[in-house]
């Protein structure tokens, strides 16, 4: 007998949408869009429409391994498990908690999948990673200005005169707010779309302007620039909320307007067209997450929030720079979840240089990795690095749903159930307000386990098992007891399936921000304190022509890796046998410059790695551009992070994946 039943997508994905799910016969059939979820409203896209294969694979880890003498073993959880502990207790003792790694990334969302923080803080402590290579500096910069980084509601474009997308392919990334564009676009808003690559967003803007990668907070500067040279600045708004204006000055007078058009690789019409639709707003900015990856990424995003700032866009309805939506995080009780009192031992690598931590870690060094929520091998930047790093260490334990290039280097992989597998509740912090339910619908297959029942077994193995003797929705009610008070129970979103959480649609707009001043901060005060230049700043690419001309001459063309179509991140590669290959897509002028054409083969390289593959042309990108997806794994070709640096952004808090030069040849 056909069932269909409401769940969520637990996809790390800025939509976090709702789906109905059918199941017959003890399994997933099918996997469509739930249309009376107020935000989502049926619409899924394909990675969402894939956890249907994804769950079904035959590809899926379905018993405990084991690597004996280079090759896998089946073993029983038992062995798995009591082998693992022993080991976790052995280092421990000898060398204290922090000379295990845990490797944790955020491929699937979930309340409970922060349970392995508690398990880590009482086991005393561990190294930990800080920061995103997907969103870290974004996060950080706006914290500096904001105190936050929060966004207005989905609906509350619908208020804007001009919408601007900066460096952001909603319509692949961000369908929903897509559909709200059109909307908007309807009701006569302006689009205005600012990307190195003329994407499908582009296609529905009134106004694409290309700019050179790694020059938006430059080019923000000349529109800053174009605002006061024409008095059309909130005179109020600056003087009565907010500090560092002047320091503000003090850089825009670093710069002159031509110089800005010749390294931006921009025109003086399209600066001022840009600062025009800053003037007559209300103007709504919508971040992307690719412009603060470079080693200037925190400035830059700081420079758009410094031009929404002086704009008076700040605090208003149709307004904001939209980047992350955090305070929907927020509204957990992440703490009660991870038992942060229990931690006696800490150390943090960032995410982005995990592998000179692990290289280069003394007192104590890394025994031990445990690898959750990620593909590190793949995904973390300068992969011949990381791959060293990993082998160097004596025990790796990955905890997945197929054997991805991470898993196919540990000693031990466990393998663990899917989203339709375990019942957990769903958000993002980064579009939208609601929290989504999702029960367990099915079985999973084999002998894979749910993480919260992996972390409870270890727990009790290693002597602190009461500390998880709770029952799942003990759990889930533990980490959503702050909301009670406003009515939102576990029972309640049981029964509804969805519900909003008590978030400001419109962040900021009684003028009273969450910076140590109470104001916005042009100069951030939390910036200074944590040993960083609070003070406005523009930095070029550490890998560009102003900053290094020898290393430009050699390699001449700016490398980017967005996110693929189909997959999330890495996660679905393994099911598209379409996907499985290196397809390196350069813009026309490179086509000719080298004469190229679709589907010659091709090598990238600089002084990091090299990668072989087809060529597509852009039709109209920036030149000297070229892009190859983000997520391929190694065995399928090879991650365009053989090519990245492991450089950390300049707040510390982010990566550096875009501030990347690459030669290019043509293979006969």
């Amino acid at each position: 007998m056909k069932q269909v039943f409401k769940s969520s997508c637990p996809l790390n994905c800025w939509d976090s949408c709702g789906f109905e799910v059918t199941v017959e016969n003890g399994k997933v059939i099918k996997v469509e869009g739930d249309k009376e979820h107020p935000i989502t409203q049926g619409k899924i896209c394909g990675r969402g429409r894939m956890l249907e294969t994804k769950t079904n694979s035959n590809k899926r880890l379905t018993v405990p391994l084991k690597k004996v003498d280079g090759h896998f073993e089946e073993i029983s959880w038992k062995q798995a498990l009591d082998e693992i502990a022993e080991k976790m207790s052995d280092i421990k003792e000898s060398y204290g908690p922090t000379a295990v790694l845990h490797s944790h990334d955020y491929a699937n969302n979930g309340l409970l999948k922060n349970i392995d923080k508690r398990f880590f803080n009482c086991f005393g402590g561990a190294t930990h990673l800080v920061g995103s290579i997907c969103w870290g500096s974004g996060i950080e910069a706006q914290t500096w200005d904001f105190g936050s980084s929060d966004s207005h509601a989905p609906d509350d474009i619908l208020h804007s005169q001009h919408i601007v997308i900066w460096g952001r392919n909603v319509a692949r990334t961000n369908m929903h707010l897509f559909q709200k564009l059109q909307e908007a676009k309807k009701q006569g808003a302006t689009i205005t779309v600012i990307d190195p690559i003329y994407n499908a967003t582009a296609k529905i803007s009134d106004q694409y302007i290309s700019i050179k990668p790694g020059m938006d907070g430059l080019v923000a500067i000349g529109m800053m620039k174009v605002l006061i040279q024409e008095n059309k600045v909130d005179t109020n708004f600056i003087e009565n909320y907010t500090v560092g204006y002047n320091d503000l000055l003090e850089l825009l007078n670093q710069f002159t307007i031509d110089e800005i058009c010749s390294k931006a690789e921009i025109t003086l019409s399209e600066i001022e067209y840009l600062a025009s639709i800053y003037t007559n707003g209300p103007t709504s900015t919508f971040l992307g997450l690719g412009m603060q990856r470079y080693a200037n990424g925190g400035n830059t995003i700081r420079l758009i929030d410094a031009l929404v700032a002086i704009s008076g866009n700040v605090g208003v309805r149709g307004g904001g720079a939209n980047f992350g939506n955090i305070q929907v995080g927020k509204s957990f009780s992440m703490n009660a979840l991870a038992f942060n009192d229990k931690k006696t031992e800490s150390r943090t690598f960032t995410m982005m240089e995990q592998a000179d931590g692990i290289l280069k870690s003394i007192d104590p060094t890394i025994q031990m990795i445990i690898v959750t929520c990620g593909n590190p091998i793949a995904q973390v930047p300068d992969s011949t690095k990381i791959i060293k790093a990993f082998q160097s260490v004596e025990t790796v334990v990955v905890i997945d749903h197929f054997l991805t290039d991470t898993a196919e280097m540990a000693d031990y992989v466990l393998p663990a159930t899917t989203v339709f597998e375990e019942e957990d509740i769903y958000y993002a912090s980064m579009y939208h307000h609601y929290v989504n339910y999702g029960e367990k619908l099915v079985e999973p297959p084999g002998e894979a386990k749910s993480d919260l029942w992996i972390w409870t077994q270890l727990a009790g193995r290693l002597g602190f098992g009461k500390e998880f003797s709770y029952t799942r929705d003990e759990f889930l009610k533990m980490g959503m007891m702050g909301l009670e008070s406003k009515g939102i129970t576990l029972e309640k979103l049981k029964e509804e399936k969805r519900l909003p959480l008590p978030v400001n649609h419109t962040p900021w707009n009684d003028m009273k921000f969450s910076t140590p001043s109470g104001k916005f901060e042009f100069t951030s005060e939390l910036g200074s304190i944590k040993g960083f230049v609070g003070k406005p700043q523009y930095l070029f690419p550490v890998e560009s022509g102003h900053t290094n001309p020898a290393l430009a001459e050699k390699y001449p063309y700016q490398l980017l890796s967005i996110h693929p179509l189909r997959s999330n991140h890495s996660q679905h590669y393994v099911l598209i046998e379409a996907m499985q290959s290196v397809k390196i897509e350069v813009s026309e002028d490179i086509a000719i410059e080298k004469q190229l054409a679709e589907g010659d083969k091709v090598r990238i390289h600089n002084s990091r790695g090299e990668l072989n593959g087809s060529v597509k042309i852009m039709k109209k990108a920036h030149p000297k551009t070229i892009n190859v997806d983000e997520g391929l794994w190694h065995k399928f070709g090879g991650s365009v992070n053989l090519l990245t640096p492991d450089r950390v952004s300049d707040n510390g808090q982010g990566s550096t994946l875009y501030d990347c030069l690459v030669g290019l040849e043509k293979i006969e």
